[in-house]
């Protein structure tokens, strides 16, 4: 990675997380199957408990054994897009930088959501960075969380995440939404369009926010109520983390979420479609899928799309430039051919897409061979 960032081909300055769901090799069958075991099980134990529910002989036993035998337990069901239904996946989540689109940290989870991915995502690219002062991150809305943005900004890494707020979809649409409630931070109170008073009343851990309300009294007797809420009363919530949430959403400028777009959606498309050819892992679990040696990573098994039968002439271009690659002799061998500027996109832009890791090693070779002929 250093030997990356010396080149320019990463700079570690501007990092973009995100996630993506990869069918896993377990079928659907065979997930539904387990699934069905755990509700069994689950209601063999309540039944127990109670002792209302006949046991069959062996069949917990015999349930249990299966289980046991199960080849990928951690595989479950993720919704796969729009339009693809849910599938046995998992959630493979990288960390990607802005300067040339490579990725510097990945890692294949269960999450089904990315709401908790966003400071271990962040805190991988830091440390593959070799812990930089300020790191800027950037992620969509699915990584909005109060707790993680503020746990980033502690380490010095400053997160530029579009913040998910509920809306008021009570009534016909056309009630006070909470931008509309002034918040007093002196006296820790709300105050609602018709000037009355939402105190604190309690915390809401589930929520992670602080439950403020106004007095049923005077919502009742509030000639707004009608555009305000349904209920006898009006609440509103505010988050723990309330300040780090509105830090990282001013940060989310328009241009910065087009840095998003145009870095991170293409090395998952380049994964999915150009290099694995359908978007599955071949390994089973999370050690198959994400496993790794000192070198690189093959959990993601990447290739070139000319190694899958592209294009017959880069394929050859392709070969050619391993061969030179693996020797150390250079007498031996023609010179490899010198680095320019083009040379550098075509390997990291054009039909080829490669893990800053992989970069490496090609890089160091073309630069002893070109230093060696000079």
């Amino acid at each position: 990675m250093r030997f990356a960032r010396s080149v320019g081909l990463v700079r570690g300055e501007w990092i973009v997380i995100d996630g993506s769901k990869f069918q896993a090799a377990a079928s659907s069958n065979r997930v539904a199957e387990r699934e069905a075991l755990k509700r069994y099980l689950d209601a063999v134990e309540a039944g127990d408990a109670t002792e209302e529910l006949v046991i069959e002989p062996g069949a917990v036993e015999a349930a249990l054994k299966k289980l046991s035998m199960d080849a990928e337990p951690e595989a479950g069901f993720m919704r796969m897009g729009q339009g693809y239904g849910s599938h046995p996946a998992y959630n493979v989540q990288t960390a990607v930088d802005a300067e040339h689109a490579l990725i510097v940290a990945h890692e294949v989870t269960v999450e089904k959501s990315d709401n908790r991915s966003l400071e271990p995502m962040a805190v991988a690219a830091q440390k593959a960075l070799g812990e930089p002062a300020s790191l800027h991150v950037v992620a969509d809305t699915g990584y909005s969380n109060g707790a993680q943005a503020a746990a980033c900004e502690a380490r010095g890494i400053v997160p530029h995440v579009p913040a998910l707020r509920g809306v008021n979809n009570r009534g016909d649409g056309t009630l006070f939404d909470r931008a509309q409630f002034r918040y007093n931070a002196g006296r820790d109170t709300f105050l609602c369009p018709g000037e009355q008073t939402l105190r604190r009343m309690r915390v809401d851990k589930n929520k992670q926010s602080t439950v403020y309300a106004a007095p049923r009294k005077c919502c009742a007797n509030c000639t707004l109520k009608s555009r305000c809420t349904t209920a006898p009363q009006r609440t509103i919530y505010l988050h723990l983390h309330e300040e780090a949430l509105v830090r990282m959403k001013e940060r989310a400028t328009p241009a910065v979420m087009r840095l998003r777009r145009c870095t991170v959606e293409h090395p998952f498309a380049a994964l999915k479609y150009r290099i694995f050819g359908h978007p599955r892992f071949l390994l089973r679990g999370l050690a198959g899928a994400g496993h790794r040696n000192r070198s690189c990573d093959h959990g993601l098994q990447p290739k070139t799309h000319d190694q899958r039968g592209g294009r017959p002439e880069t394929g050859r271009r392709t070969a050619k430039l391993e061969a030179n690659q693996r020797s150390h002799a250079p007498e031996t061998t023609k010179a490899a051919p010198r680095i320019t500027k083009r040379r550098l996109y075509r390997t990291q832009h054009s039909n080829s897409f490669v893990t800053a890791c992989e970069a490496v090693p090609l890089l160091q070779n073309l630069f002893r061979a070109n230093f060696r002929s000079l």
